[in-house]
């Protein structure tokens, strides 16, 4: 069966750099636009133009560098924002232009202080707006995650008669579950008039930890862009993480889904993304974290060493990093000590590998990980004691 695409929109540079602390100056971003570019993503929202003149300065610079993915702006519905997302993405040659509003009851009362009929007004003529500057046009129904699905159809359906080409159905608090957002989706996919002459997108928070989830669950639903950061960074506890996306369509084959994006270079940006927004990804981060692919505990080292797949799902390599780590603690093993003798250049027999055990647990018990120094000294001194041959 042939693999239906799923199209990746990366907001890192405009949802991710939200996050207190984590603001990037236009050189920054311009070098992770590009990354991001190469790395194969199909729309890069490049950041909300009306909010500053360095963001309007950034998204027109970005505008002018990519070459294959669409460049998104980001507006209210409001036609100076409108405008001004127009007029940053002059140079892009694929822009688009992402506006919308709130939809949820607890939007509409009290952030806009309006009704229901009020709030589809303004959503099509935002649409039909941005439509007469780009043909590309991106509506979002904010909190549609706490919407009312028979009003979030009504607003969808007159967006698409007003132009819109990609409907975005944020879950904008983090609050749905995976079968009741996947719900939703396939609640528009058979309600709303016109839905498969566009683009349904998921645009998950991670307030309950379930942003993939979340998407996954609108991808096999009938959505087919899913919106999300390098690192999963974002508003509160994040968006959907891109990374975890791409693998779990590469690994769940049975799922029929694909992209377009070089998984070899995930981690690479993922550093980069950490680094230049002094944003630390936790050590047990799926798929970019350090301890991704490392293992300590004996019985696990035991099994990676005589076959890696027994503990890990996805080769290393195939997310840019060049082999597992077999880390070196209290919990580990013979094995994994020997391996590790091995790695350094000393091949002990098991007579010599039990000696040097008990002197490697004294020391395991005293530091949170042993080292290559560690062993070089373990083994100087062994080999002063028991005429060792370097082999």
């Amino acid at each position: 069966m042939k693999l239906e695409k799923i199209e990746i929109f990366d907001t890192t540079l405009r949802d991710g750099e939200q996050v207190p602390g984590c603001k990037l100056n236009a050189e920054q971003k311009l070098v992770i636009a590009q990354k991001l570019d190469d790395l194969g993503v199909d729309i890069i929202e490049a950041g909300f133009p009306i909010s500053s003149p360095g963001d309007f300065h950034s998204v027109s610079e970005i505008a002018k560098i990519v070459r294959s993915a669409k460049v998104c702006a980001l507006s209210r519905a409001h036609k100076k924002d409108i405008e001004s997302a127009a007029q940053a993405l002059k140079y892009a040659k694929k822009p688009r232009i992402h506006t919308g509003i709130g939809t949820s009851e607890s939007h509409i009362k009290f952030k806009f202080n309006s009704t229901p009929e009020e709030i589809i007004e303004r959503a099509c003529e935002a649409v039909t707006y941005a439509k007469s500057f780009v043909d590309d046009v991106e509506f979002y129904a904010e909190d549609a995650g706490r919407t009312d699905n028979a009003f979030l159809a009504k607003v969808c359906q007159e967006v698409i008669k007003a132009g819109a080409t990609v409907l975005n159905i944020p879950d904008t608090t983090g609050y749905c579950l995976p079968e009741e957002y996947g719900k939703k989706i396939k609640y528009l996919k058979d309600h709303v008039q016109g839905i498969d002459n566009v683009v349904l997108s998921t645009h998950c928070h991670n307030d309950l930890g379930l942003a993939t989830a979340n998407s996954i669950a609108g991808a096999v639903n009938g959505a087919r862009q899913i919106e999300c950061t390098i690192n999963g960074i974002g508003e509160r506890a994040g968006n959907t993480a891109l990374e975890e996306v791409v693998m779990i369509f590469k690994q769940h084959q049975h799922l029929n889904f694909t992209t377009d994006i070089n998984s070899r270079m995930l981690t690479e940006l993922s550093l980069l993304t950490s680094e230049m927004m002094g944003m630390l990804v936790q050590p047990n981060k799926a798929i970019v974290g350090s301890n991704a692919f490392a293992h300590s505990s004996g019985i696990h080292q035991d099994g990676v060493i005589k076959n890696r797949e027994t503990y890990e799902i996805i080769n290393p390599e195939d997310v840019g990093v060049n082999k597992s780590s077999i880390v070196l603690t209290a919990r580990s093993g013979r094995s994994a000590l020997a391996y590790r003798f091995k790695n350094i250049g000393f091949d002990v027999t098991k007579n010599e590998l039990d000696t040097l055990y008990v002197e490697f647990l004294k020391i395991a018990d005293r530091k949170k990980e042993v080292n290559n120094d560690d062993l070089n000294l373990m083994m100087t001194a062994f080999a002063q004691t028991a005429n060792y041959e370097h082999r």
